[in-house]
């Protein structure tokens, strides 16, 4: 698969957070919009999470803590999840992040 089916973005926050990361509601309505049914959410924040339902439940969270390498057996689970959840259809991408959209 091609990079133009991968997301990187900053955590979707809610409450006082949204001001400055991304909102929630407005992560889930673009994905909604633009990728509807085809999209899956990794979560690499081991510091805090959200309620999966904003996604549609299609959400999988690999805890990495910041600013550490991540154990191989991580990466080798999410490898192998992205890996089968692209090979479904082609539309499907992934929308991936930690906390500040660019440090795991």
């Amino acid at each position: 698969f091609s990079t133009d089916r991968i997301i990187a973005m900053s955590f979707p926050s809610s409450g006082k957070q949204s001001f400055y990361r991304n909102p929630i509601e407005e992560v889930a309505r673009f994905l909604d919009t633009k990728h509807a049914d085809h999209y899956k959410v990794y979560n690499l924040c081991s510091e805090k999470g959200y309620d999966p339902k904003y996604f549609h439940y299609r959400v999988e969270r690999i805890f990495i803590d910041d600013h550490n390498v991540p154990a191989l057996q991580d990466m080798l689970k999410f490898t192998a999840s992205v890996r089968e959840w692209m090979s479904q259809d082609e539309k499907n991408i992934i929308a991936i992040h930690c906390k500040g959209g660019k440090g795991r």
